[in-house]
């Protein structure tokens, strides 16, 4: 079966081969292809945990993770799909290895696997990719799937494939997930019951890392900000509709956009342009002398996210107007910030538990207005709230922890 689904990929991997290629700067093309067929130039992890996070939002979940293992005494290399990712990753983790994932090839995937030498390969939540998990372990290397969590779309397309998907999850070493509704939906995969465990999301583990942004010190103090982030197209227009209405009732209400794409932000610049909004992107608000008297700050730098929640009065959950699963509200969640989120966050089975706990609300598109004139309006209801959020995060703390004790025993590490 893995000879066939070989076979598929080499077919079809040159349809997609030159749009990658060409949407990667020029500087980067070479790098990444010759990445791409596993040659790692410098890359000598020497018995590394070889951790794979596809994108900015997995790098992210990775880090506590990561950071345990390093303070263990072991080595990482980190690899990504995305550009963003990678450099999200080559920021978190100054000097430590980050690559590109090969293509799911086993000659691209041995020779990087002759080059790091890993000690263990760790696929961080929906990333089972079939030869990369089979090379591994055909070269005895224990292979873990962390903080894996399974939407029921996928686990059904993967049902219509368990005579191949369960051949791929025996191969694994270990499968620790978030809930247990998604260790049920692995078992319905073909997993092994002895090999999940469930030992928490990692998301409430997650710590800014770095410097808060010295652009937000330049907004009024008495400036109320509402945080749109990790926008979506389409998000960006009604969230900047209901800012020009609030902005006639609070003065100075400030608001920082941070599309969830970067290279959106163009496209998000045209819009508050058409609405005639002056704004400032946050790559250069920083160089500006004196206060920042833009309405608007888009947020068009790579990783700096997590740290500007720190100075909104109410957060807004992107992904979830514009029926994509929603972003993570756990980021505004840290900080002790209201949430507001729009119907659909179905990537975030907590959410029940957290609009529950009453440190978020959610609402649709019509109502976004009411519900950030009510926490603009009222001090307390914002500082209750964000209370709540808070305390739902720290109560949930502890699956990084669960999670190494899960895979040590493995490693043969005490």
């Amino acid at each position: 079966m893995f000879f066939i689904y070989t076979v598929i990929y080499g077919i079809l991997l040159p349809f997609f081969l030159p749009g990658e290629i060409l949407k990667r700067p020029k500087g980067m093309r070479k790098k990444w292809f010759s990445e791409k067929l596993g040659f790692f130039t410098g890359k000598d992890g020497s018995g590394a945990v070889w951790v794979h996070a596809v994108s900015v939002g997995e790098v992210m979940a990775a880090a506590p993770f990561i950071e345990a293992l390093n303070e263990r005494g072991l080595k990482t290399v980190v690899s990504t799909i995305t550009d963003t990712g990678r450099k999200v990753a080559q920021t978190r983790f100054p000097g430590m290895p980050v690559v590109y994932l090969p293509f799911d090839i086993p000659s691209a995937l041995g020779r990087a696997a002759d080059r790091i030498r890993p000690r263990a390969f760790v696929l961080m939540e929906t990333e089972l990719w079939p030869n990369a998990i089979n090379v591994m372990a055909g070269r005895g290397v224990p292979v873990f799937v962390v903080n894996g969590r399974l939407s029921e779309k996928s686990a059904a397309g993967y049902r219509r494939l368990r005579f191949f998907f369960k051949r791929v999850l025996s191969r694994l070493t270990l499968i620790c997930v978030q809930e247990d509704v998604y260790a049920r939906r692995a078992a319905s995969m073909g997993a092994e019951a002895g090999k999940v465990v469930v030992t928490g999301n990692f998301k409430f583990e997650m710590k800014p890392a770095g410097r808060i942004p010295s652009w937000l010190e330049k907004l009024p103090e008495d400036a109320p900000v509402v945080v749109a982030g990790s926008t979506h197209k389409g998000e960006e227009a009604l969230i900047v509709s209901v800012y020009k209405r609030l902005r006639e009732k609070f003065h100075g209400l400030r608001l920082v956009l941070a599309p969830r794409h970067p290279e959106r932000v163009p496209e998000v610049e045209g819009e508050l342009r058409a609405e005639g909004l002056a704004y400032l992107k946050s790559s250069g608000a920083g160089e500006k002398e004196g206060p920042l008297s833009e309405p608007v700050i888009v947020v068009d730098t790579v990783g700096e996210l997590f740290r500007v929640y720190s100075r909104a009065d109410a957060a807004i959950v992107g992904g979830s107007f514009a029926c994509r699963g929603g972003q993570n509200p756990l980021e505004p969640a840290y900080w002790g910030k209201p949430v507001i989120c729009g119907p659909d966050m179905r990537n975030f089975p907590f959410m029940g538990e957290l609009l529950k706990a009453g440190g978020a609300l959610m609402v649709d598109a019509g109502s976004l207005f009411e519900a950030l004139d009510g926490l603009l309006s009222d001090g307390g209801k914002r500082e209750a709230m964000g209370g709540k959020a808070r305390e739902f995060y720290l109560e949930r703390s502890g699956a990084v922890q669960k999670t190494i004790d899960a895979i040590l025993g493995y490693l043969k590490i005490d």
